[in-house]
């Protein structure tokens, strides 16, 4: 079952993807990146209650454990703001093979912090996930450019960040409980979205948003930020039963399924997505899905 929590991710993230795209060409030209975010913390925000309902024992943990659980929220929100830095003044196909050494960030703090290992079959796998994947991140024909330092450093930052707050969820939740940890990490979620708020410009930039587009902004983001969590429960789920290594290579897959959900939009809703259907890109697409086919296969043995 461990692999269907673990692609419930990358499907529900690539969904997302796209509805980004279209929030942000509609509705975010104007606007930082970083009051995106604060939509993310509302959602967690809404979160809370319903947790607590269930679990009621999720406030009867020590301070330290509850401050690293929170801690681990705002890392990931940090991630996410240093990804959306980077993908501002870049092109994504730039971006999204950087963003692929989260895999191998995991893997070593897992491998130091948590004491995971993997089969040689696994291992295998995941090299072969994210060797497909890089495949299908690059545009064709290449291009050689100038080193862009400071979007490298972004990415390392925002990757590393990434599978820190990974390992750091999967340890408390193995210890206290998955969904004690998922509460406490979505307050920290909601303190770094608070923490946007509190900036003047930020704020102005948050309420003209509101009253401008209020109604179609709040259901077409409020749906997509449901649909990120729940890739993101999936994920941090499998995470509790497969090597969170493992489970960070299969994530990685969401290029492929946002390339898949393209040629559908591009076939049957061309006005909100056009996907690059040349020659090339369709080879390139028949070379990297079967490596990364294989990848899953070896680290689902």
């Amino acid at each position: 079952m461990w692999l269907l929590f673990a692609f419930s991710g990358p499907v529900l993230w690539a969904a997302s993807t796209h509805i980004d795209k279209y929030l942000v060409d509609r509705y975010f030209r104007n606007s930082d990146t970083a009051v995106l975010l604060v939509f993310t913390a509302l959602i967690g925000i809404l979160m809370l209650p319903f947790i607590w309902y269930f679990q009621p024992g999720v406030l009867a943990l020590p301070g330290t454990s509850i401050a690293v659980m929170a801690a681990s929220g705002v890392l990931f929100m940090g991630a996410m703001l240093f990804y959306l830095r980077a993908i501002q003044s870049e092109e994504a196909s730039v971006v999204a093979p950087l963003f692929q050494t989260s895999v191998l960030f995991t893997f070593l703090l897992a491998y130091f912090l948590l004491g995971e290992t993997l089969t040689a079959s696994k291992a295998a796998g995941l090299v072969l996930i994210v060797a497909g994947t890089l495949v299908l991140s690059f545009d064709l024909p290449l291009k050689l450019g100038r080193f862009k330092l400071r979007l490298v450093l972004l990415m390392l930052a925002c990757t590393f960040i990434l599978a820190l707050a990974s390992v750091i969820f999967k340890f408390y939740a193995v210890r206290d409980e998955f969904w004690t940890t998922t509460f406490w990490t979505y307050a920290g979620e909601a303190l770094f979205g608070a923490a946007i708020l509190a900036v003047p410009h930020y704020r102005k930039q948050f309420m003209l948003l509101l009253r401008t587009n209020t109604g179609p902004l709040l259901a077409v983001n409020g749906a997509n930020e449901l649909i990120n969590l729940g890739g993101g429960l999936g994920v941090r789920f499998a995470s509790l039963l497969a090597p969170v290594a493992l489970v960070s290579a299969i994530a990685s897959t969401t290029t492929l399924f946002v390339f898949a959900f393209g040629i559908l939009l591009s076939l049957f809703l061309p006005a909100l997505s056009r996907e690059n259907m040349s020659r090339a890109s369709l080879i390139q697409k028949g070379i990297a899905i079967p490596i990364v086919t294989a990848g899953v296969l070896l680290a689902s043995l």
